[in-house]
């Protein structure tokens, strides 16, 4: 069954696209979600301008995407977080934590692109891909270090540490 799109519909089609979709999923979900109506010629014309209209936006959208994807491409989220002398976190790390660092860092970011399987729960580094769309998608790293426990200490030198200054 051919409907025109009212709207923008995920793996179906854009706003005034005409598209061939199975007659119950038309007349159960698209025309009852007024997200479709059946195309005639007038509904056409009037719809044509507001297309162009979207499709420049979707443009223009798509650039952004690509930008922040090769800004982000290759960045570290370095994020503390408590764990046992095993390497096991008392908590995990979420995809906000790790968006609140990239964006920290001046990164273009948010919540929805993250792409975890499951919340990480180890100390060390993870690789995490940042979906921006379907076909467009960048791997970062992050780095979950032990907030706590005692680091590898530098070599004592001879030199005295110079005084903390209160504030």
């Amino acid at each position: 069954m051919k409907v025109l799109l009212c709207e923008d519909v995920k793996k179906i089609g854009y706003y005034g696209d005409v598209v061939e979709v199975a007659e119950g999923f038309a007349r159960n979900f698209l025309l009852p979600q007024r997200l479709a109506i059946l195309p005639d010629e007038q509904i056409l014309r009037t719809m044509a301008q507001e297309k162009a209209k979207r499709s420049e936006g979707r443009l223009k959208e798509r650039r952004r995407l690509e930008a922040a994807a090769v800004a982000v491409k290759g960045a570290e989220a370095v994020i503390s977080s408590k764990a046992n002398e095993q390497g096991v976190l008392f908590g995990s790390v979420s995809p906000k934590e790790i968006v609140a660092n990239l964006q920290a860092q001046g990164l273009d970011v948010t919540e929805e692109i993250v792409s975890l399987k499951e919340h990480i729960k180890t100390v060390g580094s993870h690789e995490v891909t940042l979906r921006f769309a379907d076909d467009l998608s960048t791997v970062v790293t992050v780095t979950v270090v032990a907030e706590g426990l005692p680091a590898e200490q530098p070599q004592q030198s001879d030199q005295p540490a110079p005084p903390a200054e209160n504030q």
